[in-house]
């Protein structure tokens, strides 16, 4: 029952323990970390062109990815506005100039284009392209390993994560509140819970869920979990700069686990300096968390 917990967790941990520290090795790491996204999210896309019944399951595919990203991103915001009115972020800054949310809301659509790619390859029916899904198996075990690497590299210490007391309560917040969404989009989908609270568990990290769902749930559930958590970034870029001077806590809670990678340029030069520490602390919280608590509902 557990066999899937433990292939998650165990590559993930050895990935962990190795202390590198070498610049150049830890950006060979990430170099490679994204291939083998793109690799897996190939695979994926030939998967779903394997499945029965297949213009029914792709309806099945954006239903459930909508009515879980509306779920939970509602109970997130409500859950941070409640966190500013008991436990209001003071701040004195002024808003910079942005990076382009058009240019960076297209690099997030290029992973959806891989995904499509290899959908359409797979509707070839190739014999060789049924190996996809063994493929997609290895890959993703070499993946978590790269993935326990670049988390133990980030330089975060047990410390540091501690005391920065608004990324910790901003994280445990949007937790709490998305597994509650995630809950109420399975009881809404008839789903059972814990697929639903797998769903709300990726944090915005759409290239992981996407992965794991995938190999936990089946390509329908994997490719919902893709696009629930890729809405939820694309949501973040959008409204970040709307929201940063007066719900600060909302803008970095919709963040999810990019706000320490994908999503801090835009957290920065919103929200100025004072905010990358509590960023990167929540951030880092989410990203650890994703892959655990995937396995943990799955198993």
């Amino acid at each position: 029952m557990y066999s899937g917990l433990l292939i998650i967790l165990l590559p993930l941990i050895a990935g962990w323990l190795l202390p590198f520290r070498k610049t150049d090795t830890l950006r060979r790491v990430n170099q490679l970390l994204g291939w083998m996204v793109y690799v897996i999210l190939f695979f994926m896309g030939i998967s779903l062109a394997f499945l029965d019944n297949l213009s029914s399951n792709l309806l099945a595919v954006f239903h459930t990815a909508l009515v879980a990203a509306f779920c939970i991103l509602l109970c997130n915001l409500l859950a941070l506005r409640g966190l500013e009115k008991y436990a209001p972020w003071q701040h004195a800054h002024r808003q910079e100039k942005l990076p382009s949310r058009l240019h960076m809301a297209l690099d997030s659509l290029k992973l959806c284009g891989v995904v499509v790619l290899g959908f359409l390859l797979g509707l070839t029916q190739w014999p060789l392209l049924h190996h996809a899904s063994t493929a997609s198996e290895y890959a993703l075990i070499f993946l978590l390993f790269l993935v326990g690497i670049q988390l133990r590299g980030s330089g975060m210490t047990l410390r540091q994560i501690i005391l920065n007391r608004r990324g910790m309560l901003v994280a445990v917040v949007v937790l709490v509140s998305a597994l509650i969404g995630g809950l109420i989009a399975a009881l809404v989908l008839g789903m059972p819970l814990k697929t639903g609270l797998a769903l709300a568990s990726g944090f915005g990290w759409y290239s992981l869920s996407g992965i794991l769902m995938t190999e936990a749930f089946g390509p329908v559930i994997g490719s919902a979990a893709f696009f629930n958590d890729l809405v939820r970034e694309l949501v973040a870029i959008m409204l970040i700069p709307a929201l940063i001077g007066r719900h600060r806590s909302s803008a970095l809670g919709l963040c999810g686990a990019t706000s320490m990678d994908f999503t801090l340029p835009v957290l920065q030069r919103a929200g100025g300096n004072e905010i990358v520490p509590a960023a990167i602390v929540h951030g880092f919280v989410m990203s650890l968390l994703a892959p655990i608590l995937i396995a943990l509902f799955s198993a």
